[in-house]
């Protein structure tokens, strides 16, 4: 299986959820991980109910710091629009996908990033395979 790792600053919105597309559309294909250049330390609860709308239970998640990941190379790094804010990590393939913070935005356009981000997991999962 191969690794993929999403990256966000805070680690509470975006990250998490292209993880947990990830883990849906990549079942036995990838293994999937997230983490935040700054962490926030919590999961937003908009990106819960959000996911939640979709059967996935992200409560479960942590926020997490890039500090934190394995030691390994990855096979792909996504990062979601933080540009100078997200560090360098080992990966063989990079791809930054300029994805707006949606964590200020109302419950509508907070789903429409989510479908965004779940387009885009989607389709890089059926790359990766």
């Amino acid at each position: 299986m191969k690794n993929i790792l999403f990256v966000c600053i805070e680690n509470s919105n975006r990250s998490q959820m292209a993880q947990a597309f990830a883990n849906i559309y990549g079942k036995g294909k990838v293994i999937a991980y997230s983490a935040g250049s700054r962490p926030s330390g919590k999961i937003n609860p908009k990106a819960i109910a959000a996911m939640k709308e979709l059967g996935y239970d992200l409560s479960a998640h942590q926020s997490k710091s890039i500090d934190d990941l394995p030691n390994e190379d990855f096979e792909y790094a996504i990062t979601m629009g933080c540009g100078d804010a997200c560090p360098y990590v080992r990966a063989k393939h990079r791809d930054d996908w300029d994805i707006p913070d949606p964590r200020d935005m109302n419950e509508d356009d907070f789903r429409k990033i989510r479908d965004i981000i779940g387009d885009k997991v989607k389709a890089i999962i059926e790359k990766i395979n």
